[in-house]
């Protein structure tokens, strides 16, 4: 199984249990994204994930390619 699979089968699994809760997914979302945060400060510096947040937030929208992509 790889990593995408085993993230992706435990972050349905929190937005299940959020919901059957009565819990706001973006709750759920957020708290997730700080726990991601904190591992990553264990092993990287400040900016290394500072840098990693950006790319991601720089290119979040699925309609749009990445900046290194050619068509």
């Amino acid at each position: 199984m790889s990593a995408s699979e085993i993230a992706s089968r435990h972050f349905a699994a929190a937005i299940a249990e959020a919901k059957t809760s009565g819990q706001d997914s973006d709750g759920v979302c957020r708290a997730l994204l700080g726990l991601v945060v904190n591992k990553y400060l264990e092993t990287r510096s400040v900016g290394d994930v500072q840098s990693e947040l950006h790319f991601l937030a720089d290119n979040c929208d699925p309609d749009t390619d990445f900046a290194f992509m050619r068509p």
